[in-house]
C-alpha cells in the first residue's frame, strides 16, 4: 500500500475465517505483506479466526481507529473472558454498516435472509463470512459484502461446489478485502492470492438516498 491510500478515504480491511493452524498454518505471504501497514483505520473481521493467539491478536493491531470481531460459529467462546458478540453494527463515512459471521444464515449465503439481516440491523452494508466464497451484491438498494477466506480455509459446505474459486476439496482461493470509503461513496478492492501473488480486482458503489431505495423497492 503507497502513501496515497490516505487520500482514498478511510480505509477498512475486511477479513475473516483464518481457522488458524486447525485449517490453514497461516496467512499467505503476500497477504501479510500487504497488511504490515499503518494505513488501515478500521477491520471488520467476520469470526473463524481460529486458536493462534498471535494470529488473534494481529487482527486487532491491524487498525489504526477501531477493531471489530464478532463470533464464528466454530468460536471457543469458552477460553474468552468476554464472548465476541453475534453481532455488530457501525458507521464509516455516511455508511452504517452490520457485521456477522454468515452461519446464521439458511441456507448459506441465501440474499433473502441476509436481506432479513440487513433490515434487522438497519443498515446499508451487510459484511458476512461463511461460505468462504467472496463476493459483492447489491439487493434492493443495499449491499451485501462477502470477503472470503483469507487462508482459503477448507469449508465443508463447498464440497461439489463449482462456484469461482472452489477447489474439488472443498479448499478456495484466499481473499480479503479492502474498503475505502468517501462520504457516500465506496471503492472495495478484492485482494485473492493466485500462484503466490496477490491479485487485486476493484469494486465501486455509492450510497442510495432514501428516495432511490423506495424506487428500487417499487420496481421489485
Amino acid at each position: 500500500m503507497s502513501d496515497e491510500d490516505s487520500s482514498f478515504g478511510e480505509l477498512v480491511l475486511l477479513i475473516g475465517d483464518m481457522y488458524i493452524p486447525e485449517r490453514a498454518r497461516e496467512l499467505p505471504l503476500c497477504f501479510r505483506e500487504l497488511l504490515n501497514t499503518d494505513k488501515i483505520g478500521t477491520v471488520l473481521c467476520t469470526g473463524n479466526i481460529g486458536s493462534s493467539k498471535e494470529m488473534q491478536e494481529n487482527v486487532r493491531v491491524m487498525g489504526q481507529q477501531s477493531i471489530y470481531v464478532v463470533r464464528g460459529e466454530l468460536e471457543d467462546t469458552d477460553s474468552e473472558d468476554k464472548p465476541l458478540p453475534e453481532y455488530i453494527t457501525c458507521k464509516v463515512g455516511d455508511f452504517r454498516i452490520g457485521l456477522i459471521h454468515g452461519h446464521q444464515i439458511t441456507p448459506q449465503g441465501d440474499l433473502e435472509a441476509l436481506s432479513m439481516w440487513q433490515r434487522k440491523l438497519d443498515v446499508d452494508i451487510l459484511v458476512y463470512g461463511s461460505p468462504h466464497v467472496h463476493g459483492i451484491t447489491e439487493h434492493r438498494g443495499k449491499f451485501f459484502i462477502n470477503p472470503g477466506s483469507a487462508t482459503g480455509a477448507y469449508d465443508p459446505n463447498l464440497l461439489g461446489s463449482q462456484a469461482t474459486g472452489v477447489r474439488p476439496d472443498g479448499t478456495t482461493t484466499p481473499a480479503f478485502m479492502l474498503m475505502a470509503v468517501q462520504g457516500s461513496n465506496a471503492v472495495v478492492y478484492v485482494y485473492q492470492e493466485i500462484d503466490g501473488k496477490a491479485d487485486v480486482g476493484m469494486s465501486e458503489f455509492k450510497k442510495c438516498s432514501d428516495r432511490e431505495e423506495d424506487d428500487t423497492s417499487n420496481k421489485e
